[in-house]
């Protein structure tokens, strides 16, 4: 195979990824490998020169997805001068927005995936990504007085509820009250 063709080849793995990440997040990983494949605008047949199966592309698309995530929290903290704590807010502020509500595709792979991974859609490699990840994320958001893995759940929990709520004034009222409760766990005087 050519340069260009490696090229092409590579260009179009990335491709898939991405948009299996995308779908994954939206749609579950049920999603279908010919709608996958067209909605990354490529031929069925050409999932299987890329991908041994869909269980190895769901891994691929869980570390994209987290690869993303990381990127958000690193963009809040340079952004915020290195301000962990302010770095922090502006995460939960946008995590907990109807934004991020309204466009799962591009959202929290958490909020995603975990009902895919806990069922054991995918491989091994995408629960061990999935896990590790969910770690990372928790002892970035750890304070001094707050517990990660608590202020992860109820960003989470939260997340889903308000997804779930949609079109209700319930739904943006889950939002607000989440991010009025993860203010006030990094302020020593709140109740």
């Amino acid at each position: 195979m050519g340069r260009r063709s490696q090229a092409q080849a590579q260009q179009n793995r990335e491709r898939v990824v991405d948009t299996a990440s995308r779908l994954f997040r939206e749609q579950g990983t049920e999603v279908s490998v010919a709608d996958l494949m067209k909605a990354a605008g490529l031929t069925h047949g050409g999932f299987y020169k890329q991908f041994a199966s869909k269980e190895a592309l769901i891994g691929e698309a869980t570390a994209h997805a987290f690869d993303e995530n990381a990127r958000l929290r690193a963009t809040a903290l340079e952004r915020h001068a290195g301000d962990h704590d302010a770095a922090q807010q502006a995460f939960i502020d946008a995590y907990l927005s109807t934004g991020h509500r309204d466009n799962a595709g591009d959202g929290c792979p958490v909020a995603g995936l975990a009902v895919d991974i806990a069922r054991g859609h995918g491989d091994t490699e995408a629960r061990r990504v999935f896990t590790e990840q969910v770690g990372d994320t928790a002892a970035w958001l750890a304070t001094g007085d707050q517990d990660g893995i608590a202020r992860l759940c109820t960003m989470i929990g939260a997340l889903v509820l308000a997804r779930a709520t949609t079109g209700s004034p319930l739904s943006e009222d889950i939002l607000a009250t989440a991010r009025a409760v993860l203010a006030d766990t990094g302020n020593p005087s709140a109740p």
